[in-house]
């Protein structure tokens, strides 16, 4: 059997910039004691983590003006394999404090969002045309502007790729709605997305989507693989100290379980489950120590 290809599309990029202080108050000037920069987005942070795996990915991406160039200099000094559709809307930016005495929380601001423009929407609804079929898509996060027109492309593009391949999602909002009503082959969404769909117990999830994983932060992950009853599956305990991007990484091992290692959902997760939790426990994301490719089951 082919192994695919796994690809990851981020709506939403976000050039980041982590400021690190030695303790911090609000309504002072604060100095930092260390700065970095690095790519995030969920389809970003999905790949990382693939490539950790060892797993073929390409990660699929918009980006624009300075803060787009200062992400594409970023992906290709990482030699990250990606595939970047130029828009004339710049970038978001992003600024992460982080406390390294652990006495305030790490905080994210976030700049707004912006939606790609037509001619790179249009740019990748081609380019997921062009690829073989068998292959595995992963929309992964926001997508700005999706009730637009300007997105008809792309959705057309999405529904051809239904025809011959495999489509994952972990999303929300209006994106959510619209790829629950479709044949995917997995969704993973937090509890409150969950609740937007169908309530707290998830007794009517819409039901062409194949398989459901649902996270709820430390607490148990809500599994469901087709007509099977559902399972709830227990995280290791850990001492946080960034959650920031561990339900990427969790989505990142699910995926390369299922669809090269071909395990069941059920036991995917289970196997993904320390990694998402050994994320949590350090900070950045992907970044927690351990060869994690020479660790894993055969």
């Amino acid at each position: 059997m082919v192994t695919p290809h796994l690809f990851t599309l981020t709506g939403n990029l976000l050039a980041e910039r982590t400021l690190e202080f030695a303790g911090w108050s609000a309504g002072r000037t604060q100095r930092a004691t260390g700065e970095s920069f690095q790519v995030g987005g969920k389809g970003i942070n999905v790949a990382k983590m693939l490539s950790r795996l060892g797993a073929p990915n390409t990660a699929l991406c918009f980006l624009g003006g300075s803060s787009g160039d200062e992400c594409l200099a970023w992906l290709r000094a990482r030699s990250v394999a990606h595939r970047a559709f130029r828009s004339t809307n710049a970038t978001r930016v992003g600024t992460v404090v982080r406390d390294t005495t652990g006495q305030q929380p790490e905080t994210t601001f976030l700049g707004p969002d912006l939606p790609p423009d037509p001619a790179a929407l249009r740019e990748c609804a081609d380019f997921l045309d062009a690829q073989p079929p068998d292959q595995v898509l992963a929309l992964c996060g926001s997508f700005p502007g999706w009730p637009t027109t300007a997105f008809d492309p792309l959705r057309a593009a999405l529904e051809r790729w239904l025809g011959r391949g495999l489509l994952v999602a972990d999303t929300y909002g209006p994106p959510l709605g619209w790829l629950s009503e479709r044949a995917l082959s997995l969704i993973k969404i937090n509890a409150d997305e969950l609740r937007s769909l169908s309530g707290i117990d998830g007794a009517s999830l819409p039901p062409r989507v194949q398989r459901w994983v649902v996270t709820d932060g430390a607490r148990p992950v809500w599994v469901r693989d087709g007509d099977s009853p559902p399972v709830t599956l227990m995280p290791p305990r850990v001492r946080e100290v960034s959650p920031t991007g561990s339900g990427d990484v969790l989505l990142a091992c699910v995926i390369e379980a299922m669809f090269q290692r071909r395990l069941a959902l059920r036991d995917a997760v289970a196997f993904a489950l320390p990694y998402a939790a050994a994320n949590a426990a350090h900070p950045g994301i992907g970044e927690f120590p351990g060869p994690i490719a020479r660790t894993l089951p055969p």
